[in-house]
């Protein structure tokens, strides 16, 4: 009987439990505000949308963007769609934050999730996508949609995740890249060194401190030239924070608590500033483009997005220096420098597209099936191949093009050898990518970490004395400067039993009583053999 209704019991509980996945943790600050999904998409009317999305000056990507605005208004004739472009992300946001006001956002935007937690702090300003997604006929991969898009699993679900704010999906990812390390492996070999396949931040600041050294008439003895920066990195934002996430150490939590103030942020800088004292190590902010040197064989290691692959190596087919100042070189694409290479940790970055909510949904549903247009095949791949970025659906990266077009490493320019090598580096390493905590105010936090070092990377070249008293300063000084302290922090909300789903509240009422009824049964079960001993 005990066997009996253990078993029972293990059923039920696997039962409720599987019904009660994901519904448990309790989120706040979620803007749930919802256009509702139309039963069927009026081709009547006509729809003006408007389409904010980054350009860097590059002509190929502004081409994906027309073409697929093309194909997309000859699938659906009553859809107008305006594309606006942008020098950078950041006007972006300024824009949008300015707009919100006016309620004159745009229809879909090329952003960042850090972003988009600064729009949901205005009232049903962004779609959360979760029952659009879902939607049989409109859905992704729903049966009413004219193209072939993504289904929801044929997503990489790490970047898909990267999209979830307060529980919801309030953003579908585009592109993605994250941070590799570029180095001319002839100095590398030149110095005495053989290059690992994972390097470490020991390996880096050795080879670095190494490349130091002058001869007599003061040219560098690696280059025989007066310029040498050995390690170079562009984002000292990404330099903060993945270093902090490869140690274990603080960064922020979930709700906006900021944690970045801490010891091992303090070691950290200490070290920066021995190296950035030497001139070993620079950053973009101070010396520019990390490529630029790298090309003109003036720097070692440069650490950029995968993304700006095209820029680097002497062979590059996008440079910004001339000709004659490029040293031909051996270029290595690899992970950035770890601390622990057994398990590496970089940070994925890339843009999202959120869609802005609107009063008529029949206008916010062509914002949705365009989102969707922007994740097929043929405009991931197209975007894909004009940078570093990896495309966001396995569904493109495992088709026969993006296989064939990674088969072609180094034929041309448009197979770039250093580009195709960046991308096949994420898609290996997609698992071991992270992102940090999303919150009103995760973007000013992120622009302290990168200030850190850039000012302790000042302060060594002014000959600035580090010490406690240095750090206790710089620390109050960001916190001041960023506003750190006024970012509000959400305290984590309990979940009472009257909150807690169905299933939830079924399954705590069940198990005592199971139990209960077990004891029960124990107790008649050892009457009775009582009762036949005394027989």
């Amino acid at each position: 009987m005990k066997k009996i209704i253990a078993g029972l019991l293990l059923i039920l509980c696997l039962a409720v439990l599987s019904g009660c996945h994901g519904r448990l943790v309790s989120q706040e600050g979620a803007d749930t505000g919802n256009a509702k999904i139309p039963e069927k998409f009026d081709e009547s009317q006509k729809i003006e949308l408007v389409f904010w999305a980054k350009n860097d000056t590059n002509k190929v990507q502004t081409a994906v963007y027309t073409q697929a605005i093309k194909d997309f208004e000859a699938m659906y004739p009553n859809v107008t769609i305006n594309l606006r472009l942008y020098a950078d992300y950041s006007r972006i946001f300024a824009d949008v934050i300015t707009n919100i006001a006016t309620q004159t956002t745009p229809n879909v935007c090329i952003t960042y999730p850090d972003h988009i937690a600064t729009y949901m702090t205005g009232q049903n300003v962004v779609l959360p996508m979760d029952e659009w997604m879902e939607d049989s006929r409109y859905g992704l991969g729903g049966s009413e949609l004219r193209f072939d898009a993504p289904r929801q699993e044929e997503i990489v679900p790490e970047f898909l995740n990267e999209c979830v704010l307060s529980g919801h999906t309030y953003a579908m990812p585009y592109m993605r890249s994250t941070e590799a390390l570029y180095v001319n492996e002839d100095m590398v070999r030149r110095l005495g060194y053989e290059l690992p396949d994972t390097v470490t931040w020991d390996f880096v600041w050795e080879v670095s401190e190494k490349a130091m050294e002058k001869n007599e008439d003061g040219t560098f003895k690696i280059n025989g030239q007066k310029v040498m920066i050995p390690f170079i990195y562009k984002s000292t934002d990404n330099m903060m924070i993945t270093m902090l996430k490869q140690l274990d150490a603080p960064y922020s939590t979930d709700n906006g608590e900021v944690l970045l103030f801490n010891d091992t942020t303090k070691g950290l800088l200490e070290d920066i500033y021995t190296h950035a004292k030497s001139r070993a190590f620079s950053t973009f902010a101070i010396s520019s483009y990390p490529g630029n040197f790298l090309n003109a064989g003036q720097c070692i290691f440069a650490v950029d997005s995968t993304a700006g692959a095209t820029w680097m190596g002497s062979e590059a087919p996008m440079m910004d220096i001339e000709a004659e100042q490029v040293v031909p070189f051996s270029i290595r694409v690899l992970p950035i420098p770890q601390f622990k290479p057994e398990t590496p940790k970089m940070i994925s970055q890339g843009p999202s597209i959120c869609i802005f909510n609107k009063e008529d949904p029949q206008v916010v549903l062509a914002s949705w099936l365009f989102t969707q247009y922007l994740l097929s095949n043929k405009v991931q791949l197209g975007y894909a191949e004009t940078e570093g970025y990896l495309p966001v659906t396995l569904k493109a990266q495992k088709s026969p093009e993006y296989i064939e077009y990674l088969s072609r490493k180094g034929e041309d320019d448009d197979h770039y050898a250093v580009k195709i090598e960046a991308s096949e580096l994420l898609q290996r390493h997609t698992s071991d990518t992270f992102v940090t905590p999303v919150f009103n105010g995760s973007a000013s936090l992120r622009s302290a970490a990168g200030q850190l070092i850039e000012s302790t990377a000042k302060s060594a070249r002014r000959k600035e004395k580090m010490s406690d008293a240095y750090i206790e300063k710089l620390y109050a000084s960001m916190n001041s400067l960023f506003q750190l302290d006024q970012i509000e922090v959400k305290p984590a909300k309990k979940v009472t039993f009257g909150e807690l789903p169905a299933e939830a509240k079924t399954l705590l009422i069940v198990i005592p009583c199971v139990w209960l009824v077990i004891g029960v049964s124990s107790l008649w079960a050892g009457m009775q053999k009582n009762r036949k001993k005394q027989k």
